[in-house]
């Protein structure tokens, strides 16, 4: 349960400058820890590339907070927050800011992402209900990515409340269409009241997300969700339930909303693969860099083909996920690794992407990576060594041409970069 309003507002922007402080200042020392640990732990260069992207993220993060609040100024300390003018300049801050970060992604973590099948045309302007799988870490980013930056769309989101505790999420979402919906909302919370009144004000610009499973994808949830069918009496859902093996029970509430508020809207189907195996802290730590591709897919049902009884409605879910499955499991039956070649028509893709870069041991470049830098390590922890016991200071080091000094230096760094090339052979 998220603090209070008033409370998440002073505090949480505070802590997040205040981190971003400590962290900025402490970044040469991480950035040497980093470097130093790359060589001996599995991964192209894993610890640099994960401090790399934390690093771009908590600054943008950071910049964003700074920035919604002088909007908040300028806009009269919030008594014109929602004018159209207002929505719009979120709607493009958000833009910018998925963009900056999809592309920190995809250097930092080799993230290429292939889009396929037919969501409507850009040019069309009719209200859409998306409805999502969710699993794996940041797929949520990556589909309002491709709705803000690709389809030209203004998203409305449903979404747990706990991502309120992240400031830009709860200060730029508060300010948009949005709806935080409470891990324990029952009957008579109003969710569903909530969701249909976001849906009824859509324009034909708009897209509403819905993620029907409620939660990210993994196995235990899949069980527990099952044994809850079961327990409230309802054996034939329980039953569809079983028979996906990569799907949660879809739950049906929000959707139904959706469409009573606004049945003209079109519905777009979303499915993804590549992320659902790093459910956990450990397995994204281990899945890094992806070096894989995330491929998504899209359905586009036009609002006339939508059932208009909420019994078929309900049905229409259920067979739309079954299809899901389906096709998911197509995809994890396809070949264990991905084509090196670049992928057209991803928008992630900048077609600059190495093929030889796949192939193990087939660059010296790459062979050369870990030596080198465990060399530049070394040096800079000899330099700084020195500065200490000779009580000098970093510009004396940086200047002198003392020739025996050097040749400390130069020898200290060459036995540091055998030694750890050594290690690593007698490791493998």
């Amino acid at each position: 349960m998220p603090l209070p309003r008033l409370a998440r507002r002073l505090i949480m922007p505070l802590a997040m400058v205040l981190v971003t402080l400590v962290v900025f200042t402490s970044t040469p020392l991480l950035l040497l820890g980093a470097a130093a640990a790359s060589p001996f732990l599995p991964g192209r260069l894993r610890p640099l590339r994960v401090l790399l992207f934390a690093l771009v993220y908590l600054a943008l993060e950071t910049l964003l907070v700074v920035v919604l609040g002088l909007l908040w100024l300028a806009a009269g300390f919030g008594r014109r927050i929602d004018s159209p003018l207002m929505r719009r300049t979120h709607y493009r801050l958000a833009a910018w800011f998925l963009r900056a970060l999809m592309a920190t992604a995809r250097h930092a973590f080799n993230l290429r992402v292939k889009v396929e099948g037919s969501p409507p045309h850009r040019g069309t302007r009719v209200p859409l209900i998306v409805l999502a799988r969710h699993a794996g870490p940041g797929d949520s980013f990556l589909l309002i990515h491709e709705l803000l930056n690709v389809q030209g769309r203004r998203p409305r989101i449903v979404l747990k409340d706990a991502l309120q505790w992240d400031p830009c999420i709860d200060i730029a979402l508060g300010r948009l269409p949005t709806r935080f919906i409470p891990a324990n909302a029952g009957a008579g919370s109003g969710v569903v009241d909530s969701i249909a009144d976001l849906a009824a004000g859509m324009d034909p610009e708009d897209a509403l997300v819905i993620f029907p499973e409620g939660a990210n994808f993994s196995e235990p949830r899949r069980l527990r969700s099952i044994a809850k069918l079961e327990e409230l009496g309802r054996h034939a859902e329980a039953e569809r339930a079983r028979a996906m093996r990569h799907l949660l029970a879809p739950r049906s509430g929000g959707m139904l909303a959706a469409l009573a508020g606004c049945p003209k809207a079109d519905v777009v189907l979303v499915a993804h693969t590549g992320l659902e195996d790093l459910s956990t802290v450990v397995d994204l730590w281990r899945g890094l860099p992806i070096d894989d591709e995330v491929r998504v897919r899209m359905w586009h049902v036009p609002a006339t083909q939508v059932p208009r009884d909420a019994t078929e409605q309900v049905e229409f879910l259920h067979d739309w996920w079954q299809r899901i499955d389906a096709w998911i499991a197509d995809e994890h039956g396809g070949p264990a690794t991905a084509p090196a070649a670049p992928v057209s028509g991803s928008p992630f893709d900048d077609g600059r992407r190495d093929r030889e870069d796949q192939r193990i041991g087939r660059s010296p470049r790459r062979n050369l990576t870990r030596p080198v830098l465990a060399l530049i390590v070394a040096a800079v922890l000899v330099w700084f060594g020195l500065a200490n016991s000779q009580g000098v200071t970093v510009d004396y080091l940086v200047t002198t041409r003392d020739s025996r000094l050097i040749i400390v230096i130069v020898t200290s760094a060459l036995l540091g970069a055998v030694i750890s090339r050594l290690l690593r052979r007698r490791r493998d």
